[in-house]
């Protein structure tokens, strides 16, 4: 066993030092998320009169219990671990599972495992590297909460912080067989994601009929169990050791798997396309490569609006006489007044939506990159394609995409709202150019500093940080200014729809793509 394990140590410090960049930004945008959450709730709730009333509010509507789970006390703690402690779980499992499926089939599809293994390198080394080095990433995140929070209860800042780390952890341990199961790194995120998606529903199906966290289906959730920690409310030391074992049957499940494949295999064979006939031309294929995921977001954008539609309505009713809270949801998403605060709540989550599909948007293009260091495109560049045609394609899908999945959005939201269909749809697409521009510039990235390329995704994070996190922290406007949604039309409810910002930032985003196409014309392709 000690041989399978051999240059584990250099693995890891590798893995550490390619991801000095991508992971410090995710354990910072987590944590952030989290230990800002008691001061933009203490200025929103004052009195603990205040917060009682809220989580009375929140425990009695089924959308909101379905969107952010049961509220278990009335501290600011409680309420920081209602708001924040699901959706920070979320954002660990995802760095976690970027980090064990990049370090693992990532570095075999790409060729570079093999290289390394020729050396002294032992058969398990790269999966236990991999998962050291996500353990390393949820280990500080827990720890940023837990000094973050002490100051509203030490046992529940720790509490929360295990919780989000063993939930980073248990998807690390997912990634890893999804890795051992599949021959291409985007199929293992994609399982990963599934899987993280299928938790994320059965945590709002269960809380949605049940009050109190006590379903069956919430039960099963890993993300139930991070709101059956109850952080701040009594805490129930014994679910995270439902994190532990799941950990440590699912690391045993991929090491197994592990030992019992060849470099490069699988067990889940890839399924053969067909080389003519609709393939037969380079848009055709980014089309085919692109369209599960494609599909994955249109549907999961369609079914988000058709939840927030429906919690429109309630949008006033929660709010009540609360100036503060009123303010925010204003600041982010239109006009002010009593009557348009629907209208007001519809335009932030038309933002929300928007910032999202930037996270889309830098994905697609993107797979222009990884296409090129799988060595993917030199074949079909070998061939009489040229090189923007190439491009081109998947600039296509990732351009078309984001105006599709916005499109579903927005009519989510009209069905979920049982009107204003209409307006809807063209609140969520009045989102388009600012995430065109975002794609833009990952395209002028890819094409100008392809080594520099995954800074897109700090960007698109920052945008998303800032539109999320920035109005509740009452920060500056010119900050907020930074994004390029700040300068959008707040729609519906805005006064007159002022074009001028929508056709400038679509220039911008021509521009940028043009701009990156050129310089992708001139350089040489990696080797």
């Amino acid at each position: 066993m000690t041989d399978q394990l051999a240059g584990t140590g250099t693995l890891l410090r590798l893995a550490l030092r390619r991801d000095r960049v991508m992971m410090p930004v995710w354990i910072a945008l987590t944590t952030l998320l989290v230990v800002s959450m008691p001061g933009s709730l203490g200025s929103v709730y004052a009195t603990a009169a205040e917060r009682a009333r809220a989580a009375a509010s929140m425990n009695a509507n089924s959308s909101m219990r379905a969107l952010y789970g049961p509220v278990f006390d009335d501290s600011l703690g409680a309420l920081t671990a209602w708001r924040g402690g699901v959706y920070a779980a979320v954002l660990a499992a995802v760095m976690s599972l970027v980090i064990v499926v990049r370090h693992t089939r990532e570095e075999e599809e790409t060729g570079r495992q093999e290289l390394l293994s020729a050396a002294m390198v032992g058969r398990r080394a790269p999966l236990t590297a991999a998962l050291l080095a996500a353990l390393a990433a949820d280990a500080a995140v827990a720890l940023l909460i837990a000094g973050g929070l002490a100051g509203q209860g030490a046992p529940g800042a720790l509490a929360l912080g295990l919780a989000v780390a063993g939930t980073g952890m248990l998807f690390a341990c997912t990634a890893a067989i999804a890795a051992q199961l599949t021959e291409s790194a985007r199929a293992a995120k994609g399982i990963t994601a599934a899987a993280l998606g299928a938790a994320f529903v059965l945590k709002a199906a269960g809380d949605a009929g049940t009050q109190g966290g006590r379903s069956a289906l919430t039960r099963v959730s890993p993300l139930g169990w991070v709101e059956n920690v109850r952080a701040f409310a009594a805490e129930r030391w014994w679910v995270l050791l439902l994190f532990a074992a799941a950990v440590a049957v699912q690391a045993g499940a991929a090491y197994v798997l592990a030992g019992r494949r060849d470099l490069g295999m699988s067990f889940l064979p890839s399924r053969p396309g067909p080389a003519e006939g609709r393939l037969g031309t380079a848009d055709a294929l980014a089309r085919r490569l692109q369209r599960g995921s494609v599909l994955g977001w249109s549907a999961a954008f369609l079914i988000a609006g058709v939840v927030f539609g429906g919690m429109a309505d309630g949008a006033a009713d929660l709010v009540g006489d609360n100036d503060r809270t009123r303010e925010i949801i204003e600041r982010m998403g239109g006009q002010g007044g009593s009557g348009a605060l629907t209208d007001a709540f519809l335009a932030t989550m038309a933002g929300m939506f928007g910032m999202v599909a930037a996270l889309y948007a830098v994905a697609s293009v993107l797979r222009l990159s990884g296409e090129e260091s799988g060595q993917r495109a030199e074949q079909l560049l070998a061939n009489a394609v040229g090189r923007l045609r190439w491009a081109g394609g998947h600039l296509a899908v990732a351009f078309g995409g984001s105006a599709l999945i916005l499109l579903l959005a927005g009519l989510g939201l009209g069905l979920g709202h049982g009107r204003g269909l209409g307006a809807a749809i063209g609140a969520t697409l009045a989102q388009l150019p600012a995430v065109w521009l975002i794609g833009a510039l990952a395209a002028l990235l890819y094409g100008a500093v392809p080594q520099y390329a995954a800074a897109a995704w700090a960007v698109a994070g920052g945008v998303l940080a800032l539109g999320w996190i920035g109005p509740a922290l009452n920060l500056p406007q010119g900050v907020l200014n930074l994004s390029p949604f700040a300068h959008l039309p707040r729609l519906p409810g805005a006064q007159a729809l002022d074009w001028t910002p929508l056709l400038a930032l679509t220039a911008l985003a021509v521009a940028l793509t043009a701009a990156g196409l050129g310089a992708l014309r001139r350089r040489d392709m990696i080797a």
